[in-house]
């Protein structure tokens, strides 16, 4: 396959600088109407969140922060595609290097920190876009909005991208903007999701349509801390919760070169962890609540396992860069004859 042959060339660059130019690439065949992987499969329909999905295996948020390039990923063959994390402002994330490679545990650590053209910017790439499936847009706050304000920022993203939207995410788990991860408990939790449904409520009459919200969640939460966000999830009538994003641990990759990086930790080393938060949240939740399983998957088996553990739909990000476009009609397959 051509990815088989372009990754040496990938892995032989920076990796920021790789990803930025398989993003180019394919929109440049896209533009040429050049096939970029082979078709996976038909696969039945899966519904979830009120919505149609062509089959269970989307993109997860953080490969295409913009909308830049969905076009693009669309041909891949996924079932949905998740852009973002978007902020209500540009800004330009972490210093370089942010992003890289473990390639002997098929893992890569990233501190991108949110680095976006800004919500506007983002609008305006999805309107372009001719693809017309189920789109996920995942928002998040500023880098430079207190905590305390974290509210405002998730609600100005919102009402702009609802329009545009199949479902929303509200990313309150990444590793990589300061205090961010404290939006997944208490108060804090309870205030954004009251605040967050109002607002879809009034955007539902205004636009005549209900656009689903989802909770993107740590792989990094005890107990305790799952089942308070389980109830709180219930209480608010959150559509969906995915699980999860990346890890603070370095557990399994301790050893590796650039595992002292900080920044969460994607890919292999983090499924049985991720896996076991997504378990933990059907057992709590009951069906109530469409999940989303993320986390380590690098071949259709991890892509079952996720559903197998109470996920309806299953995302992809680490497990491209290592794979490539195979992997995705691969997870098609593996999931094609699940039945809930």
């Amino acid at each position: 396959m051509l990815y088989d042959l372009a990754r040496p060339l990938l892995f032989a660059l920076d990796a920021e600088t790789a990803h930025d130019l398989a993003l180019a690439g394919l929109r440049a065949a896209r533009a040429l109407r050049l096939p970029v992987a082979c078709p996976p499969g038909a696969a039945p329909p899966v519904r979830a969140m009120g919505l149609e999905f062509p089959n269970r295996i989307g993109l997860a948020a953080g490969l295409d922060k913009n909308g830049e390039c969905i076009d693009g990923l669309a041909a891949l063959g996924f079932g949905h595609i998740e852009v973002g994390t978007v902020t209500p402002r540009p800004q330009p994330g972490n210093p370089r290097p942010r992003l890289f490679r473990l390639p002997e545990g098929r893992a890569l650590i990233n501190r991108m920190g949110f680095n976006n053209g800004g919500v506007d910017a983002l609008v305006a790439n999805v309107r372009r876009a001719s693809w017309r499936g189920v789109l996920g847009i995942n928002i998040g706050k500023n880098f430079d909005t207190p905590i305390e304000r974290a509210a405002d920022d998730y609600l100005a993203c919102l009402r702009k991208v609802y329009p545009h939207a199949s479902y929303v995410t509200v990313n309150v788990s990444s590793p990589n903007t300061q205090g961010l991860r404290q939006l997944q408990a208490g108060a804090e939790l309870d205030g954004l999701l009251a605040a967050l449904k109002r607002e879809q409520s009034a955007l539902a009459q205004r636009h005549g349509r209900h656009v689903p919200l989802a909770l993107k969640v740590a792989p990094d939460l005890d107990e305790a801390q799952l089942s308070a966000l389980a109830d709180a999830v219930r209480r608010h009538r959150v559509e969906a919760v995915i699980a999860t994003n990346t890890t603070v641990s370095r557990e399994g990759v301790e050893h590796l070169p650039h595992a002292g990086e900080a920044g969460g930790l994607s890919g292999a080393p983090v499924f049985a962890r991720a896996t076991g938060v997504l378990g933990a949240l059907a057992r709590r939740l009951g069906g109530e609540v469409t999940l989303i399983g993320v986390g380590g998957v690098l071949r259709g088996a991890e892509a079952r396992a996720k559903l197998e553990a109470g996920a309806s739909l299953v995302q992809l990000y680490t497990g491209l860069i290592y794979r490539g476009p195979a992997l995705v009609g691969e997870a098609i397959a593996a999931t094609r004859e699940f039945a809930e």
